[in-house]
């Protein structure tokens, strides 16, 4: 595996930061040029957590309003998951930069069409979920092109800080990009935001143009069908079948969280855009010290660890269910953001350890292209639990079907043990 060369002159550190694991990952003259697009980029998908469920309110009829929000928000994701799948024969042979500065420019263009036409007083519902869709098209092929980059500029004892550090800028956007999207939705409208977010790709596929020349020789070389290989590996370990499993159910079920509290903020709290960015704000407080403390957790035994998680997560959601006073709902929502964030990072962690010599890229891209149907799948389906059962109602089912998840894992693991127990006997 190639490994770019830092032709520059490298930075060396004093005291603590020779020890600190991100400072070899900001100093790569590859990504220290690309980390303020990264942060941009992220900012920008932090005010459209907000801003993008709010102008689906704005735009939808107030009896469908449940329908179109959960419509908007799984347009920001959903097709993926099919670009994924149908484009793969054009995009697996490219390298990291050439998906990720594809997804961000097409980003770039479909948002930015949305306050022109807003602006033109010709953006309807059905229009403005087809522009979010066209967003988010391409958005596997960019979260891959990422990693890969990642894999592709360093060395192997540097990729998960790499890894960790592009983690930790998208939680630190909850904290200020909800907050301050909830400021200027309520000052300048919701379609600017997302104008806004329209320039942070912009910049973000500039900065991958830039860095274009320092990768183009050191791309990983293509070993066969990358889906096929990493599903065959996934499917004949059984730790990493089990990770999956549980990882896949975990994000299907928080899916319709993202459709279920801009409603729940707008109709049952009679709150604003500042309050629901209060929300993605408390959470990404917490998120970010999760993601912070998830080195610490790397030695724990893994499933009991990744079974607490998913039963935190779920007693975090229940006071947001059960109609509690908006000051501990936030508060439950800021622990949940400290329980959840650290998941992916230990998830990613144990198939670095387990993947064999030459197959990680495989293996992981094999797991992304599971793990991005989840999300989104649950998003879809939040639309139709909101209009049926009411925001608050899919708030509490999707906390209690999440415990019941961490239950049946802890059951399953249990028998599992005993089961090997018997066969060692």
């Amino acid at each position: 595996m190639a490994v770019v060369t830092d032709t520059t002159r490298s930075v060396r550190p004093a005291g603590r930061l020779r020890t600190w694991p991100y400072w070899p990952a900001i100093t790569h003259p590859v990504m220290r040029r690309l980390l303020p697009g990264y942060a941009l980029s992220a900012l920008g998908d932090g005010m459209s957590a907000v801003a993008i469920a709010w102008l689906a309110l704005r735009l939808a009829p107030r009896a469908d309003q449940g329908l179109w929000v959960g419509a908007a928000v799984a347009a920001y994701s959903v097709p993926g998951v099919l670009g994924a799948i149908l484009l793969g024969r054009w995009l697996r042979h490219r390298g990291g930069v050439g998906l990720a500065g594809a997804d961000a420019t097409l980003r770039a263009v479909a948002l930015g069409s949305i306050p022109v036409l807003y602006a033109l007083h010709v953006l309807n519902p059905a229009v403005y979920v087809c522009l979010l869709g066209a967003s988010s098209l391409l958005h596997a092929w960019g979260t891959a092109g990422q990693y890969t980059l990642v894999a592709e500029v360093l060395p192997a004892q540097h990729r998960i800080a790499g890894n960790a550090l592009l983690a930790s800028l998208a939680e630190l956007s909850f904290v200020i990009g909800p907050a301050l999207a909830g400021l200027l939705t309520a000052s300048v409208g919701p379609a600017a935001v997302i104008g806004a977010d329209a320039v942070t790709w912009a910049v973000l596929a500039i900065s991958y143009a830039r860095v274009a020349p320092l990768t183009a020789s050191h791309r990983l070389q293509d070993a066969g069908e990358p889906s096929t290989s990493g599903l065959r590996m996934i499917f004949t370990n059984r730790t990493l079948l089990g990770l999956v499993a549980l990882s896949f159910a975990f994000f299907l079920l928080y899916g319709p969280v993202e459709v279920a509290l801009p409603v729940h903020v707008a109709l049952d709290l009679h709150g604003s855009a500042v309050l629901l960015g209060g929300f993605w704000a408390a959470y990404g407080v917490g998120a970010v010290i999760g993601s912070l403390a998830a080195p610490y957790l790397r030695h724990w035994p893994l499933w009991p660890t990744m079974i607490g998680i998913v039963a935190g997560w779920g007693l975090a959601l229940l006071p947001l269910g059960l109609g509690a006073p908006t000051d501990l709902a936030l508060t439950g929502f800021a622990i949940g953001g400290v329980i959840y964030a650290p998941y992916n990072s230990i998830a990613m962690a144990v198939f670095q350890d387990r993947a064999p010599a030459g197959s990680l890229a495989r293996l992981l891209a094999a797991r992304s292209g599971l793990m991005i149907v989840a999300a989104p799948i649950g998003t879809a389906l939040g639309g139709p639990m909101v209009a049926g059962l009411g925001a608050r109602g899919t708030l509490l089912v999707s906390a209690l079907t999440t415990l019941a998840l961490a239950l049946l894992a802890a059951t399953a693991q249990v028998r599992r043990r005993r089961s090997d127990g018997h066969r060692a006997a």
